[in-house]
């Protein structure tokens, strides 16, 4: 027989839980609406895990009734994550912020709810991906206003006084003698690195550099 679960959850024992749970009740009964107070970003909580394992584990026909998708993880990724692990599994995913979840799908067009599924899937893969660029926009940025440090040309942070990013690879002293031996085709690039002694990466960063 299906069963039909509630979850709820605040990042700190502080928080109430009364709002969720007022919500969750129209669809829930009160001994069927698990409980978390903890962080977002840990997806080990001991209420959340129990709807995946042992006696109170969710399968396919089971209905999990949730207030938002920041309930199952605050990271958008994990809640993708997370949302594909119980539509995978049969499990319908109900939530009351999102009502194109909420529609009843008539008997034998289950195809319905996979659309929607994957609509929803891929939506939280653009907000997710747009936080991305948005985080790497702003540390650029942050970057971009460093000072720079006159020993070694790079920015350095202004709190720490630390130089931000890889170490500068130096050229060798013999890089243009063994650079214009290379380039005429006279050694293969496995030679130069051998007598420049780099690696790989570094070989062709330097060469880059070099014909900048």
């Amino acid at each position: 027989m299906s069963k039909t679960v509630g979850y709820a959850r605040v990042s700190t024992r502080e928080q109430n839980l009364d709002r969720q749970i007022a919500a969750l009740r129209e669809y829930v009964s009160d001994d069927m609406i698990v409980t978390d107070k903890s962080s977002g970003k840990d997806l080990n909580r001991a209420g959340y895990q129990s709807l995946k394992v042992g006696i109170g584990k969710l399968v396919k026909g089971d209905t999990l009734y949730i207030k938002s998708i920041d309930r199952l993880s605050r990271n958008k990724e994990d809640a993708k994550r997370e949302l594909k692990y119980f539509t995978d599994s049969g499990v319908r995913v109900k939530i009351l912020d999102v009502p194109t979840t909420m529609m009843e799908i008539p008997e034998g067009q289950e195809w319905v709810l996979d659309m929607l599924n994957n609509i929803l899937v891929e939506v939280l893969s653009s907000i997710a991906q747009n936080e991305r660029e948005t985080i790497r926009k702003r540390q650029a940025e942050g970057v971009a206003v460093m000072p720079i440090d006159e020993k070694t040309g790079k920015r350095k942070s202004k709190r720490t006084g630390r130089v931000v990013g890889r170490p500068c690879v130096n050229y060798p002293e013999n890089w243009k003698e063994v650079y214009t031996t290379w380039k005429a085709g006279t050694i293969t690039a496995v030679k130069a690195m051998e007598e420049l002694k780099l690696k790989k990466n570094s070989f062709y960063k330097l060469v880059h550099q070099y014909e900048e």
